[in-house]
């Protein structure tokens, strides 16, 4: 056996020590901004603005440093870049691990507005200031906050959403870069911003809680499900995010991918009406959620279109994902969803639905309030097999008809309605089904938006929407 010297054990403290101490080294952040990262307006910014909450929900671990400059643009070319501050050259010598970038707001207004064309390529001369640093930080883009302001000189939110948003989240698709959206966190909190633009302390711990968040959730940037999929296929921007386009057993498919997959590879399974009011897709990528189609959609749920589910679901299995999928169905796919549930409880994590068709009688088959359609009432007809409406009336294939298999599935469900809605009445599809499941002792939650119809669907603010599916996925 070899004889340790004192030299040795000098040698492994030294080493224990070295150890200890990498161990010990905290993150870094630079958070780069605006007055709002800045945190003008505020009483205390040096308490209050978002990166200082953002520091004291961290702990010591981390270090985050506010580089944000009151009034400041992306655009190079003009007396209020940020790029020509010392703010900036300071948070180039920062030594960054993550560099979070809250710019673009200014830029909507006038005179900077009139130099968009130079926006993007000035953007990513910003963003590749910060990759070629010797620490490689993260860079998270932050989409802006949504503005009140009714001056169509100043920063308006018709301005940021037609000019800086779009460029935002392509300059993320091109340079494959992680995206917060602040946006529709802020949409309807217009007490969150006395001055109609600069967020109060509440306001900007709402900030600070999202950008937390994704700092914490680490993720997986190395998981690629695109590399599963045997067909060709195109890519495409989905609100910044990569979108595989490809064809699955005869059926158009779709799959968005995270930067970062989030632990257990969770995913929302869209039913119907691919792309429409997707603010809670785009929350969840965010998040480390894919996003997941396969159309069915002449099929109205029957046998069909569910054994084309079932080989989906195995494809989605094969490469890699959550076994319990996110169920999502707008108006008539809360049949496909329900549907495929009621059949598959033990693959199910939970299921939202929006403005849900849940009786094919009521809608489209027009046989209560509902004006109905005939052309999709003979549609459904063909589909189920029927020849007359006198037996189609009979059918029981409904999700109403299926509580007692969803609730015995033990998943939550979450709905949300419009109590205007005449397309698809609340009273014959939701109501009923709620009605079914509270007597069961399902677990069901109901939003109402009082006053509207069957559209817009959704709600602009998904923020109850995503917290019901992080919580039924543990991520609460």
């Amino acid at each position: 056996m070899k004889k340790i010297t004192p030299n040795h054990c000098l040698f492994f403290v030294f080493l224990f020590i070295q150890t200890a101490v990498v161990a010990q080294k905290a993150v870094r952040i630079s958070c780069v901004g605006n007055s709002i990262t800045a945190g003008s307006r505020l009483a205390d910014p040096k308490t209050e603005a978002y990166p200082a909450q953002l520091q004291q929900l961290l702990g010591g671990g981390y270090v985050v440093k506010n580089f944000g400059v009151g009034g400041r643009t992306v655009i190079k070319d003009c007396n209020r870049s940020y790029m020509a501050t010392p703010a900036y050259r300071e948070a180039l010598k920062s030594e960054p691990d993550i560099v979070t970038i809250k710019l673009g707001t200014n830029d909507s207004r006038l005179p900077y507005r009139l130099q968009i064309d130079s926006f993007m390529a000035d953007y990513k001369t910003l963003i590749r200031s910060f990759q070629q640093l010797p620490t490689h930080p993260r860079i998270i883009l932050l989409l802006p906050v949504t503005s009140y302001l009714a001056d169509t000189m100043r920063q308006t939110e018709q301005a940021i959403a037609k000019l800086i948003r779009p460029r935002i989240r392509q300059v993320a698709f091109e340079e494959k870069l992680e995206l917060i959206d602040l946006h529709s966190i802020t949409t309807g909190m217009a007490a969150a911003f006395p001055d109609s633009l600069h967020p109060s302390a509440a306001g900007a711990a709402i900030l600070a809680k999202r950008v937390y968040e994704a700092v914490i959730n680490k993720g997986d940037a190395h998981y690629d499900i695109f590399k599963k999929i045997k067909s060709p296929f195109t890519v495409s921007s989905f609100y910044g995010y990569d979108c595989a386009d490809f064809t699955f057993n005869g059926r158009k498919a779709k799959i968005v991918k995270p930067r970062r997959t989030a632990e257990g590879r969770p995913f929302i399974w869209r039913a119907r009406f691919w792309g429409v009011e997707p603010q809670t897709e785009i929350a969840l990528l965010d998040r480390g959620f894919h996003v997941v189609y396969c159309d069915v959609a002449e099929l109205f749920g029957n046998a069909a279109a569910i054994a084309a589910w079932n080989k989906y679901y195995a494809f989605l299995q094969r490469a890699g994902l959550s076994k319990k999928a996110c169920m999502e169905g707008f108006s008539r796919g809360g049949v496909y969803v329900y549907n495929w549930a009621a059949q598959n409880a033990a693959k199910v994590a939970c299921v939202y639905v929006d403005a849900p068709v849940l009786d094919l009688k009521s809608w489209p088959g027009g046989k209560g309030s509902s004006k109905g359609s005939a052309k999709e009432w003979d549609t459904f007809k063909k589909d189920y097999g029927y020849t007359s409406d006198s037996a189609a009336v009979t059918f029981k294939g409904n999700p109403v008809d299926k509580v007692a298999q969803i609730v015995k599935g033990g998943y939550p469900v979450l709905h949300v309605v419009g109590d205007a809605d005449e397309v698809v009445p609340v009273s014959e599809n939701t109501a009923i089904f709620e009605q079914k499941m509270q007597a069961l002792g399902g677990n069901i939650q109901v939003i109402h938006k009082p006053g509207v119809n069957h559209h817009p669907h959704s709600l602009a603010n998904p923020t109850p929407i995503v917290d019901f599916i992080l919580k039924a996925v543990g991520r609460s």
